[in-house]
């Protein structure tokens, strides 16, 4: 009998702590959805006592996700845990993951605790977490480097007081697959009671090898569990990459003799609705989930593609989802249609309100544009005015002017807490006058710390999908924005950044 390969997603936890990459509540709720959908063992939906948001986010999965476990970090304190405790309540299965660091450079200049400290902070913070919930995990964080004496007796002593879940994160990117792998192998033999618990791997992506460190964790160490995000979304350069993990081991299985519950038809789906929604945007060349994972230009693979696809393919493209775009609507298309198409894509509004409005937002689109490909609905129920959330800066219109040899212009009427403004300006092009435009009234002080563009689809009346990153006393958001004209999009991506600089929720940032 093959063992089972547990899949654990912090894409709302640890893939949302890439700058700018905060998600709403609803954005995060519909995540979970497709995460769901995609037979998730563990959903790791936030940091509850980080903010207030994030109980609510936490909060409304645990209450609205059945099928997955649903997961609430939190550090080793009683307030925290606590607050975990309280946003799982509605969960038909909750665990609680508690973390404190190990190594030496964290206690010491970090944590400013002795190593005996440690061991009893973790020790008492498992105990009342185990009180709480019956499911609990454990994290050393930075525990690849720490030293591995102190580490067996922490892990012995949480596993003692209850811990169902063992996981040693690799936290800042530094391990390589045969040490990391012997690494886990090194505690579970050298921890007695190693086998009351599952061990899980969590490694960061820093030298680029978050994968295959985990995959060695699993195959030489043992861990059974994996932590991992849709597209490898994360901090820094990432985390290990879901889709990644899941085909190796679903490829390899000659190898790897891991069984897993993930339903991998739904990959691609949940990698665009990730991108979409964050704004980070997944390069041509990503394994599995990138345009040009399954593309064959040389005219030797397309010639052995023909005669037998096995020549140069390992993995079928429909088997992670990518044929399932066979079904174009346009502007004949009815309501139902849509909504089917809604349901296909795993996205479940929250009233019949906001499926009018997305149906309302897809009749416009499709005036203008012949055939609506399923980026172009994602697209459409990302955009935050669909989801009826209370923003200070709204849409309305845009005109420029530009042609060769002059100073483009651009006048916007926008709205700033529901009252219609205008703003004109100059620039160096369209775009930059557009959005100059806006600061003649809103005056934000904010750095424009990355603007990009991404057609949506493969044609030139595709849609285009700007991401705006702004940076201001400190604090980093992304807005995206979507239409035809990517004038406009990004003249929506730019008021939907700035609104997230004038939202009150603060975050405090999270390690694991």
């Amino acid at each position: 009998m093959a063992d089972k390969l547990i899949i654990f997603d912090t894409t709302l936890r640890d893939g949302e702590q890439s700058p700018g990459a905060s998600m709403t509540r609803d954005e995060k709720l519909r995540i979970a959805r497709q995460l769901e959908r995609l037979k998730v063992d563990v959903i790791e939906a936030g940091f509850a006592a980080s903010s207030n948001g994030d109980f609510e986010a936490v909060k409304a999965i645990a209450n609205a996700i059945k099928d997955s476990t649903i997961c609430s970090l939190s550090r080793a304190n009683d307030r925290d845990i606590s607050r975990a405790a309280e946003a799982l309540k509605g969960a038909n299965s909750a665990r609680i993951h508690t973390f404190i660091a190990t190594s030496a450079l964290h206690m010491e200049k970090k944590l400013r605790m002795t190593p005996d400290q440690v061991l009893e902070q973790a020790k008492l913070s498992v105990r009342f977490a185990r009180n709480l919930v019956a499911d609990v995990e454990f994290s050393p964080e930075d525990g690849y480097r720490s030293d591995v004496d102190f580490l067996c007796r922490v892990l012995e002593a949480v596993i003692a007081e209850g811990a169902t879940t063992i996981n040693v994160p690799d936290t800042v990117g530094y391990a390589v697959p045969e040490l990391y792998g012997n690494f886990i192998k090194t505690l579970r033999e050298r921890v007695p009671n190693s086998d009351k618990a599952v061990w899980s791997v969590h490694c960061h992506n820093d030298l680029g090898m978050a994968v295959a460190n985990s995959l060695a964790g699993v195959k030489i160490g043992g861990a059974r569990q994996v932590e991992c995000t849709i597209n490898g979304l994360g901090e820094r350069a990432g985390n290990c990459s879901l889709e990644e993990i899941v085909m190796a081991v679903r490829t390899r299985k000659d190898y790897f003799n891991l069984e897993m519950n993930i339903d991998p038809v739904h990959i691609v789906a949940a990698s665009r609705m990730v991108s979409q929604t964050t704004g980070f945007v997944v390069q041509p060349n990503k394994a599995v989930v990138g345009a040009n994972a399954f593309a064959h230009a040389s005219g030797i693979h397309q010639d052995g593609m023909l005669k037998a696809r096995e020549t140069y393919e390992i993995m079928r493209a429909e088997d992670v989802g990518w044929s399932s775009n066979k079904m174009v609507l346009g502007k004949l298309s009815g309501r139902n249609a849509f909504k089917q198409r809604l349901q296909d894509l795993g996205i479940q509004m929250e009233s019949e309100a906001e499926t009018n409005a997305a149906f309302a937002r897809f009749k416009e689109l499709a005036d203008g544009k012949s055939e609506i490909f399923d980026e172009d609905i994602l697209a459409l129920v990302s955009d935050e005015s669909v989801t009826h959330e209370k923003e200070q800066y709204g849409f309305v219109s845009l005109s420029q002017h530009s042609e060769t040899g002059e100073r483009p212009q651009a006048k916007v009427v926008f709205t700033v807490d529901g009252k219609e403004v205008t703003g004109a300006s100059d620039g160096n092009g369209p775009v930059d006058a557009s959005l100059k435009a806006i600061e003649t009234h809103v005056k934000s002080g904010a750095e424009m710390v990355l603007y990009s563009v991404n057609a949506i689809s493969g044609s030139t009346e595709s849609q285009g999908e700007v991401t705006v990153r702004l940076q201001n006393s400190g604090r980093v958001v992304n807005g995206v924005g979507a239409d035809p004209d990517i004038v406009v999009a990004s003249a929506k991506a730019y008021l939907s950044a700035l609104s997230k600089l004038q939202s009150k929720s603060d975050r405090v940032a999270a390690q694991g």
